[in-house]
């Protein structure tokens, strides 16, 4: 009897150990929430900004920025998350550079249509077209 017993409460501690995750756990029939925070960015914002647009122009299409940098003024971050039901987590980002209150460049998830169109044209990756944002690029370590 006795080790019945302890046969069936080792049984029980061990199945309790493959039991799924507890964050995966959910009552059926209960909404979960899309959360979404930051700014909305859009391709056809992206494609609207044009260089040595003035830092009012960049606002009035692309909204306030969401992180300031009080170090380096000429740096606008915009960051867009969007977690769909309990879903996967969805991140965008955009940022852009400033110098003397003027549109100089760009990087992140969106890049304008006329460079991406170029770029498909077989055109040296990274090159800009006339009149058109340049991207940054991160220079490697050495």
């Amino acid at each position: 009897m006795k080790r019945a017993l302890l046969i069936a409460g080792l049984m029980v501690a061990l199945a309790g150990c493959s039991l799924p995750d507890p964050r995966d756990f959910r009552f059926p029939g209960v909404y979960r929430v899309t959360v979404q925070q930051g700014n909305v960015i859009t391709q056809d914002m992206v494609d609207r900004l044009k260089p040595g647009m003035t830092g009012r122009q960049v606002r009035f299409i692309m909204g306030e920025p969401v992180i300031g940098n009080t170090f380096r003024p000429g740096r606008w971050d915009y960051v867009y998350t969007i977690q769909p039901g309990g879903g996967e987590r969805l991140a965008q980002r955009l940022t852009l550079y400033f110098e003397e209150d003027a549109l100089v460049g760009f990087e992140g998830d969106f890049i304008p249509t006329a460079i991406a169109e170029a770029q498909n044209a077989e055109q040296a990756p990274g090159a800009a077209l006339p009149g058109s944002l340049e991207t940054r690029e991160t220079e490697p370590d050495a």
